[in-house]
């Protein structure tokens, strides 16, 4: 990357929110910014600043993660999932992940972390039948799982 480019997006990694949604109406023909976090606004703008410089991904490449997400991408397809649901005979929250995924979280600087079984849900190689259990056992009160993990 030039130094100069990198030495620009580095800049505005210091800028203000007004200064970022600035910037990036600017390299944005004008649209105002969909969002008030500095992390993503400086993110998209460094990305845009590198694509005007280096140039895009190519259409093909587009495409072609398109096509990738739609077939293989189960977790962010929810399409996929019911009929994977249907085939097993299983009915699946829609929130979760498909089974053997990980969910992380940290609390109060522990790592929490629950792999999710095909009806329930693995924790300390504990086997727990609900998200809301682990919770509890992981902060001595009641909380809903799927708030807790973010789900």
């Amino acid at each position: 990357m030039k130094d100069t480019i990198l030495a620009e997006i580095l800049s505005l990694k210091e800028s203000s929110i007004l200064e970022l949604q600035k910037k990036y109406s600017e390299l944005f023909d004008g649209k105002k910014a969909s969002s008030n976090n500095k992390t993503y606004l400086w993110q998209k703008i460094a990305y845009r600043i590198q694509e005007l410089e280096y140039g895009g991904l190519p259409e093909e490449a587009k495409n072609k993660t398109k096509e990738l997400a739609r077939e293989y991408d189960p977790i962010n397809n929810k399409a996929l999932r019911p009929d994977a649901a249907i085939k097993h005979h299983i009915s699946r929250d829609k929130r979760l992940p498909i089974p053997g995924t990980l969910i992380t979280k940290n609390y109060k600087g522990a790592d929490i972390r629950v792999k999710i079984l095909e009806k329930d849900f693995e924790y300390n190689d504990k086997v727990y039948k609900t998200l809301t259990a682990i919770a509890k056992e992981v902060t001595g009160s009641h909380w809903n799982g799927y708030l807790f993990f973010n789900l």
